[in-house]
């Protein structure tokens, strides 16, 4: 399906970015696409896969920074293409778990005709060689409000046993990661009433203990003849965010008056109590999941109907930083059990005087310094440097490219939505560019995902494809 003129005008999608209901799912597909690995570089595959994992959307610790104890990545060799993976439609990048890469996307079905549709996909691959090791589907029925694509915009997450994967049409699905076969699936669109929200649903799950948790935001039955998209006339019913039984998907809790964006829960320390944060639509979230119970909220929201909260909060001990893009900007908080103190707040509906407008990408705090893109759309957009205690703004990139971010040791890797990648030194007195490598003859727009970064293996995606790429070492 072509989104590229509706990417350019919208471009809400965040990446950040399933599956399961019926028992004839749980069958592995016999016609799914493997990775192209050519044979002369198969040899160059990661020495380290199953040394590091990224099991979830942004990394382990939920800060788009990569392990790289006891390696040292050398940026002055072209990453090479170890293999290239054929994807449908989706947005966001897999998991990475004892060597194997999780990728879920969707296709059209091959049912006779007058039955096509899509069917949702999640596959396992051998990490070093794209090697296809299990795939599963299911029906999908969803419809994009604004023509984009059909497809997870989020991430599976993965405790080392179970893969979780959460669709753009709200199933929230649990699976053996051996083999990819059911244990346990939630309409959650339909068992909690919602409304569909204008590019469906974009979070990706959160395990935490032994519940997975995810942000649901329904609404009472009166509201189900609602029109899609008219959230301003939708009334929430406690359900923004939702725990599950990991074991058996039972409902632990659920809470929370607001309804769903696209920002994913995280946990973070206030003291030595864990608490979830959830950057829902109109308001930051702190709920107690052992409670299950909101301890405060935060509001911050443009009031713009089709505007969008997508990027997931930064923690730094007890301070917590989020942002948006259409007209609110950033907040920085001191937190408590109790509440929350805005340390400072951009301007609002001054774009100019912003410290940083974050679209679906979730900046990296480096020293007391945030690297990531600031704005919405193409040339109003730029990679900057933002001091986090003062929201000042130490320098931004002229280009007016979107990008998003990851951490590798001493180094950002800055990916662009075309596919050129930079090597950046992250420094608040200027832009420091090391290295710099353009795949974008391998990668169709759009790039939105944050490169994913395991051992000396570097993963990247564009429309259709997932590239693994081996980084050199020293």
């Amino acid at each position: 399906m072509s989104m590229k003129p509706l990417f350019r005008i919208l471009s809400t999608i965040p990446l950040l970015f399933c599956f399961c209901s019926l028992a004839s799912c749980d069958q592995p597909s016999k016609n799914a696409a493997t990775g192209e690995t050519s044979a002369a570089t198969a040899t160059a595959s990661a020495n380290h896969a199953g040394d590091f994992d990224w099991p979830r959307l942004l990394g382990k610790n939920f800060d788009g920074v990569a392990e790289t104890s006891g390696i040292e990545l050398d940026w002055t060799e072209t990453p090479e293409v170890i293999w290239r993976l054929p994807v449908g439609d989706g947005y966001g990048l897999g998991c990475v778990v004892d060597g194997r890469y999780y990728h879920a996307d969707a296709v059209r079905s091959d049912q006779p005709l007058g039955q096509r549709g899509f069917i949702e996909r999640l596959r396992a691959f051998d990490l070093k060689d794209g090697r296809l090791i299990w795939s599963v589907d299911r029906p999908l029925e969803y419809r994009d409000m604004y023509g984009y694509e059909t497809g997870p915009r989020g991430t599976p997450a993965s405790d080392g046993k179970s893969i979780l994967t959460f669709g753009c049409d709200g199933e929230l699905c649990c699976r053996d990661i051996t083999d990819g076969s059911l244990k346990w699936s939630v309409s959650t669109n339909q068992e909690y009433g919602v409304v569909q929200n204008f590019f469906g649903v974009g979070s990706s799950p959160l395990i935490l203990d032994s519940m997975v948790i995810v942000p649901v935001g329904g609404s009472p039955a009166e509201d189900q003849q609602i029109a899609p998209g008219r959230l301003d006339r939708v009334i929430p019913n406690g359900s923004a965010l939702v725990a599950f039984d990991l074991a058996g998907g039972d409902q632990v809790w659920k809470c929370g008056d607001d309804l769903a964006s696209y920002s994913s829960p995280r946990p973070m320390k206030i003291g030595d109590k864990t608490v979830v944060l959830l950057f829902a639509r109109n308001h930051l979230l702190a709920v107690d999941p052992e409670a299950g119970k909101v301890l405060w909220k935060q509001p911050h929201r443009a009031d713009i109907l089709e505007s969008v909260n997508a990027m997931m909060p930064v923690v730094d001990g007890d301070r917590v930083f989020i942002s948006e893009c259409y007209q609110v900007g950033s907040r920085l908080m001191k937190v408590t059990p109790d509440g929350a103190n805005t340390l400072w707040l951009d301007p609002p509906r001054n774009r100019r005087a912003q410290a940083m407008r974050c679209h679906w990408s979730t900046p990296v705090l480096v020293d007391g310094f945030l690297y990531g893109c600031s704005g919405r759309n193409n040339p109003d957009s730029d990679f900057r440097c933002v001091e986090l205690a003062t929201g000042k703004v130490r320098w931004s990139d002229d280009r007016g490219m979107r990008t998003s971010v990851t951490r590798a040791g001493e180094h950002l890797i800055v990916l662009d939505e075309y596919g050129r990648l930079e090597i950046v030194r992250p420094n608040p007195e200027k832009l420091e560019i090391l290295a710099e490598y353009d795949f974008g003859d391998q990668l169709q727009t759009p790039c939105w995902a944050a490169p994913i970064l395991v051992g000396d293996s570097m993963l990247i995606r564009g429309d259709g494809h997932v590239l693994c790429l081996a980084i050199a070492t020293r």
